[in-house]
């Protein structure tokens, strides 16, 4: 059945073509009121939204198909992510998609505040012309003291740096190498670098720590004249002592973006003319909205596939180097999980996952959310993402074990998985990195399984390949590809045969009669 995409606010066509072009059936649902979207949520496998729609408990609970919560954009403030854990949903985010457009703000806010350009701006529209009044300050040679030296901070310290500005910074979690990389002179106490600042710029996320930040003592110990900026989050500067020290002229300018409660149409900064106010613009630019639409459909995309959602803020941050190194393995342990679930028959209890080779030192805890998602996702025993595959894998009573090895038995990588007894194993054969079965039952085999396919165990002995082959020509089924595999000591042989044609209950009945001392015949289809 085709997955469903609810799109609930503006995205840029070129995001909404990928989900399409990919297969998914797309809804643009824009402006919806919260009981409407309660109301619609339940039909739809994906949400997509920006910052305006909150999706709450109540739309997360009622979207009974939901998998996946993609946020087009940076934040996920409007998006109840314990809620979407709890119920195994994925919220993910386009974290770099705006970082250039934040950049370029805060500097225009910075150039805006020191020129007096929307104040000049104004006065020209009013017929006048008075340049002695808007004498302003450059940014040459003045200290630019950083809050925040993530992605946008950073980008900020490169531009600045071009200016001829210079940087200090505070970040507890910026090591100083960055710092030094960046040019900046890091502090670890507030209170020691706003005196040394000609202006500030906050680059934080909103935490119960930084709300309020800024403050009376904050603004008392800063220089005379000071120019503030905040294109991050609303809150952190407290807007009614900034207010009273503006008024005082301790501080000679503010530019923000942001604020506590959006959309802002009043607030203690509204009547002064060296408040330059946005209305968070920080992400609206062509570029940005296109990156984050782009993105946000690509990381929804791999969420409704199984595979992993690198940005993902509800489960573990996977490194890049480890989703290039495990993350074109997991279908194929989604694949190995579905085969084992309709080899083994029931819930295994002991489920064991070794990754081999090149895959030795990564971290497996993608893979067996992979192989937990297909063994139990087959014939709906579970809805599993990453984000509750440990929590569903303990419901269902599996205890699960990993390890590493690094020989891969020839191969450069293989992931082997291990169910109360019943094995198997894959390997990435192409290019195009499919999946191809190494290892089944403990009988060795090399071939890349189809959407349907049949397995045979049986007491080797001439003419059974002979048998099969005929009583399928019989039913109209072709066989597509096939591999045997033998274990000479048992005198039992394994043959993996891909097919295409309707596998009837009648086609297994005929193969069971006819191939002599069969010990299984299993149907599988992924």
């Amino acid at each position: 059945m085709t997955k469903k995409v609810l799109v609930a606010e503006k995205l840029a066509d070129a995001g909404v073509a990928v989900l399409r072009d990919k297969g998914f059936e797309v809804d643009v649902k824009l402006d919806m009121a919260p009981e409407e979207l309660i109301a619609t949520i339940p039909g739809y496998d994906a949400l997509i939204v920006r910052s305006a729609t909150k999706v709450t408990r109540e739309v997360i609970e009622a979207g009974k198909k939901l998998r996946i919560i993609g946020r087009a954009g940076v934040g996920v403030d409007n998006v109840d992510v314990d809620a979407a854990t709890d119920c195994g949903v994925i919220v993910c985010n386009a974290p770099t998609s705006n970082i250039v457009s934040a950049a370029e703000h805060t500097m225009a806010l910075m150039l805006a505040c020191a020129r007096h350009v929307a104040q000049a701006n104004a006065s020209m529209h009013a017929g006048k012309w008075e340049r002695g009044q808007f004498t302003g300050v450059e940014l040459y040679e003045k200290t630019l003291a950083i809050f925040g030296l993530g992605r946008i901070g950073g980008l900020v310290a490169e531009r600045a740096r071009a200016f001829g500005m210079k940087l200090i910074g505070y970040d507890p979690y910026c090591s100083p190498e960055r710092a030094e990389q960046l040019g900046v002179t890091l502090y670890d106490d507030v209170d020691a670098i706003v005196p040394l600042a000609d202006f500030i710029t906050v680059h934080l996320p909103k935490t119960k720590e930084t709300i309020g930040m800024f403050g009376p003592e904050q603004y008392a110990r800063m220089k005379d004249g000071v120019i503030l900026v905040n294109a991050a989050r609303g809150g952190i500067y407290n807007v009614d002592s900034l207010a009273d020290f503006l008024a005082a002229g301790k501080i000679g300018a503010v530019g923000l973006d942001v604020y506590e409660s959006e959309p802002c149409t009043e607030s203690p900064l509204h009547e002064f003319s060296n408040a330059i106010l946005t209305p968070h613009l920080g992400a609206s630019t062509k570029e940005a909205q296109l990156r984050a639409g782009v993105q946000t459909a690509e990381y929804v995309a791999a969420g409704l596939a199984g595979s992993i959602v690198p940005t993902a803020v509800n489960m573990a941050p996977v490194p890049p180097e480890v989703m290039d190194a495990v993350g074109p393995y997991v279908p194929a342990c989604q694949m190995m999980g579905s085969m084992l679930a309709q080899i083994h028959g029931e819930v295994p209890q002991y489920l064991k996952l070794t990754a081999a080779g090149a895959l030795a030192g990564a971290d497996p805890s993608i893979l067996v959310a992979g192989t937990v998602k297909g063994l139990l996702s087959y014939q709906g025993r579970a809805t599993v993402t990453p984000v509750n595959a440990d929590a569903v894998a303990k419901r269902h009573g599996i205890k699960v074990e990993t390890q590493a090895r690094p020989d891969a038995d020839g191969y450069a990588s293989t992931v082997s998985v291990m169910a109360d007894g019943t094995e198997v194993a894959c390997t990435l054969g192409d290019a195009a990195q499919h999946a191809r079965l190494t290892s089944l039952l403990g009988y060795k085999i090399d071939i890349a399984p189809g959407r349907e396919s049949l397995i045979f165990e049986y007491v080797d002995a001439p003419g059974r390949i002979g048998v099969i082959g005929t009583i399928l020509g019989e039913e109209g089924i072709n066989i597509t590809t096939m591999q045997i595999g033998a274990k000479p000591e048992e005198q039992h042989a394994l043959v993996y045969v891909n097919v295409e044609g309707e596998v009837t209950d009648t086609v297994l009945a005929n193969l069971r009669a006819g191939v002599t001392n069969l010990k299984n015949l299993w149907h599988v289809k992924l």
